[in-house]
């Protein structure tokens, strides 16, 4: 175990634990010393030096208080033409009184919800930084939507986080749907400065059968940010669950996603856009299992990587032995614009079931000379020509996302970045 796991982590963050919650944090402590951080040594985080990334960058381990926020600064963040549900967040810590709410959906502090079988989604065995947070985390959020209940209006998570320097951000967030229940969630963060910190995430949703779910994850914070997220979901019988990921910067980042589907004609879409520029990081992990027959899964993440940044996607498909009838599909595209820019993509089948129908690839490759050629040669300038095909590559992804506002604010982003209007 490493020195920052032995000293630093535990005298900066174990020593000042909540008093909610007890038994949990304790297994959470005990899970994380177990693991530890992980090394590139361990196959999960090879190509990720995430131990040594937080030893260099950070030297303040101590939990982030809440910062205060303006009604101001939410109406600024919240993207143009939104119209839905506003739950404000800072530092993980939940706002009511800058929030909103609608008919059919509940929204309450988890200490004020010790029942709540936090944990038993997302499990502290399984992950350190899973571990960690279930250890550390001062408060979290539990919401709840009502059995039969459509909530139309989509649901804003909006995070602000601002930190002193090498501070710890650990929000938690609880997500249950009653049985034939549908929502959409987009979950934004942002900094507030430049200062470096670290923001460990985890997200577990918990769905009914025939339940509909959408979860948007858009990151745009500092670039010198580290930053590891955890999104795990249990999929019943006959329901789906959609997830999109947009992450824009940071400094380190990493993503987890599991989807567990545990019943038939359960369906689970998994959807990613990555645009890295300079010496970002950003990986991203996927874990499917299918366990009942008649399921599906659909996973698209591209990549666009600039400068200096390197990529890294890992995902991975587990048919069990009784997942007969399965169809997976996974496909992660890349395009490199610099010779300096690197992608380690490895995307996996383990199937145990012989009447399945399941397909996995990958590619990595630059933009076409010839259509770029193509695009100039009609009066198109290089600069808008090269915005063009990116953005025609990134498409596939973006028409994924259904809901327009949402759309419209992450095309808007791309295209300020790639310096381009389209």
């Amino acid at each position: 175990m490493s020195t920052l796991t032995k000293s630093t982590f535990v005298s900066g963050l174990f020593e000042a634990l909540p008093n909610t919650f007890p038994s949990l944090r304790q297994m959470g402590k005990e899970n994380f010393y177990v693991q530890g951080f992980p090394s590139l040594k361990d196959e999960e985080y090879k190509f990720t030096p995430i131990a040594k990334k937080l030893e260099t960058s950070l030297t303040n381990f101590s939990s982030a208080n809440p910062v205060i926020i303006s009604a101001e600064q939410i109406n600024k963040a919240v993207p143009a033409g939104f119209e839905g549900v506003v739950l404000a967040f800072s530092n993980g810590k939940y706002l009511p009184e800058l929030s909103t709410s609608v008919e059919g959906l509940t929204v309450n502090f988890l200490s004020k919800n010790e029942s709540t079988p936090i944990g038993s989604i997302a499990k502290a065995e399984n992950d350190p930084f899973i571990a960690l947070n279930q250890a550390t985390f001062t408060d979290g959020l539990c919401i709840s939507i009502e059995k039969k209940k459509e909530i139309t209006l989509p649901i804003l998570l909006l995070q602000f986080h601002q930190a002193k320097e090498g501070q710890v951000i650990s929000p938690r967030i609880w997500i249950e749907a009653g049985d034939f229940a549908k929502a959409s969630f987009i979950d934004y963060s942002i900094s507030l400065d430049d200062a470096p910190y670290f923001v460990n995430k985890v997200v577990e949703i918990k769905g009914g059968i025939h339940t509909d779910l959408t979860y948007h994850s858009l990151q745009e914070e500092n670039n010198q940010v580290i930053q590891v997220n955890a999104l795990v979901t249990d999929i019943q019988q006959d329901s789906q669950f959609t997830s999109t990921q947009i992450t824009l910067s940071g400094d380190l980042v990493r993503n987890n996603l599991t989807l567990n589907l545990l019943g038939s004609n359960a369906v689970g879409n998994m959807f990613g856009i990555y645009l890295l520029n300079g010496k970002t990081h950003v990986d991203n992990h996927t874990n499917v299992d299918h366990t009942f027959p008649h399921a599906e899964s659909n996973e698209l993440y591209k990549g666009i990587l600039a400068d200096q940044s390197r990529g890294v996607f890992n995902g991975k498909i587990f048919v069990r032995q009784a997942a007969q009838k399965t169809n997976a599909f996974q496909q992660n595209n890349n395009i490199l614009l610099s010779e300096d820019a690197i992608i380690n993509t490895k995307p996996q089948l383990e199937i145990w079931a012989d009447d399945v129908k399941c397909s996995h690839g990958c590619t990595v490759g630059q933009l076409d000379e010839e259509a770029l050629f193509y695009l100039q040669a009609r009066g198109i300038d290089k600069t808008t020509a090269r915005g063009l095909l990116l953005y025609a590559f990134a498409g596939e992804v973006l028409e994924k996302i259904e809901l327009e506002s949402l759309r419209t604010f992450i095309t808007t982003k791309i295209q300020e970045r790639l310096g381009s209007k389209f």
